[in-house]
């Protein structure tokens, strides 16, 4: 009963899946590594990686280690508070707010991290490598830099107002 209420409350989304061959004596072994992004649409998100012998495991190992890694996006209406700049490897992914009504203009990798995080409105463009893995990864960094007007407010001891001007 339990895992049924976890279905619910997050959305999973397969974003990459590796085969890897280990050559042996009797022949070749498969095995696979599934990416996977974990999110409720509401300002949580996580990426994790599943790796076992069958693409379901592979799957459901991977959304257990997204839910290990789960972040908080602050949400600032449909966008985001501010650009940010996150890099992972090779991988660079620069996001910027984007006025309502624009949409999730991101590419493969990032768009899965960015729509279940539940950004509405935002443009993004990674540099670098396509390798999802790695693209993943830099979106999540990224998104771990975001600040809203309230946090920075709270940490420097100041009010709002002080703050956006």
């Amino acid at each position: 009963m339990q895992r049924r209420e976890e279905q619910s409350e997050f959305k999973e989304k397969l974003v990459a899946v590796n085969r890897v061959v280990k050559t042996v004596k009797g022949g070749r072994n498969f095995r696979f590594s599934a990416l996977m992004v974990v999110g409720d649409g509401a300002g949580r998100v996580g990426a994790g990686m599943g790796k076992a012998a069958e693409i379901p495991e592979a799957i459901r190992k991977g959304v257990e280690d997204a839910k290990k890694n789960m972040i908080n996006v602050p949400i600032v209406g449909t966008t985001i508070p501010h650009q940010t700049t996150g890099y992972f490897g090779t991988s660079k992914v620069l996001m910027l707010p984007a006025e309502e009504g624009a949409g999730v203009i991101a590419g493969g990798a990032a768009r899965a991290v960015l729509d279940l995080a539940g950004v509405k409105d935002i443009r993004a463009k990674s540099f670098g490598t396509s390798n999802p893995i790695n693209t993943v990864k830099a979106t999540m960094e990224g998104l771990k830099q975001l600040r809203s007007a309230e946090q920075v407010a709270k940490m420097r001891g100041k009010t709002v107002e002080e703050i956006v001007g």
